[in-house]
């Protein structure tokens, strides 16, 4: 964890319904780690993005507000960009 309480999570290649699992177990780990406050998920490596992943997106949201953690996105490009664009991420997740 960096110094500024911050978890990365760097999902890979396509982030579909198939990622649930793992996402949801990483996601999990960095929730439950004591003084976190933002959780930055990094798209730089990801080439797919279906509604399946934005609905986990959302579920990650929802589970880290009720304990004061903030969810950014990260990184995105190409189709994954345009994706989250058409779904106006942009108004419900800070994006850098």
């Amino acid at each position: 964890m960096s110094a500024d309480n911050q978890v990365t999570l760097r999902p890979q290649g396509r982030f579909d319904f198939n990622s649930f699992r793992s996402f949801r177990t990483d996601y999990e780990a960095a929730l439950a780690q004591a003084g976190v406050k933002n959780v930055l998920v990094d798209l730089q490596a990801v080439q797919y993005i279906d509604s399946a992943a934005l609905g986990i997106l959302l579920l990650l949201r929802d589970k880290a507000a009720p304990l004061g953690i903030k969810v950014e996105l990260s990184n995105l490009q190409g189709t994954v960009k345009d994706v989250l664009e058409i779904a106006n991420f942009h108004k419900i997740f800070t994006i850098r």
